[in-house]
């Protein structure tokens, strides 16, 4: 793989997703962790605060990039050239909705290829939702989140 994209809202960035990051970065010359905007949820962190925690999460891989996006997969896909997708595969549930999300996406750019990568054991049910709900409560997430993402989580329910 030459280059890929990694899309997700990352609200907040967890050790899961910086697995899935590093996993990645080791197998592909560029990684473009794509930061989505959805208006269907309501994110905790800004999109830029969002970008800053997995720049700083992920600095130690060279070859990651970090932005955001909205809209279409497939068009911000078209935007960067890059057309392999790599997406964590945790739950039954979750295969079923990333299985019509890839075949939708597949649909409308046949050059999309979507890659998926089982997480590590110890991420195998780590999500944002809960993290933050751990968060929300005063509740330690040190095993869930890098340092610097805890600070901000508790700077945000301070």
């Amino acid at each position: 793989m030459t280059a890929a994209i990694y899309p997700g809202t990352f609200d907040p960035v967890t050790f899961g997703h910086l697995d899935l990051i590093e996993r990645t970065a080791r197998i592909c010359s560029r990684l473009i962790v794509a930061v989505g905007l959805n208006p269907e949820k309501r994110p905790l962190f800004s999109p830029d605060e969002r970008v800053h925690m997995i720049q700083e999460v992920s600095s130690k891989c060279p070859n990651v990039e970090v932005t955001k996006y909205s809209g279409l997969l497939v068009d911000f896909a078209r935007k960067s050239g890059v057309f392999t997708v790599v997406r964590s595969l945790r739950t039954t549930t979750e295969y079923e909705l990333e299985i019509a999300m890839a075949v939708a996406n597949r649909q409308m750019e046949p050059r999309l290829e979507v890659v998926f990568l089982m997480p590590s054991l110890e991420f195998a049910y780590l999500n944002s939702t809960l993290v933050r709900e751990i968060a929300r409560f005063g509740g330690d997430v040190t095993a869930f989140v890098p340092p610097a993402v805890e600070q901000r989580l508790k700077a945000k329910f301070a």
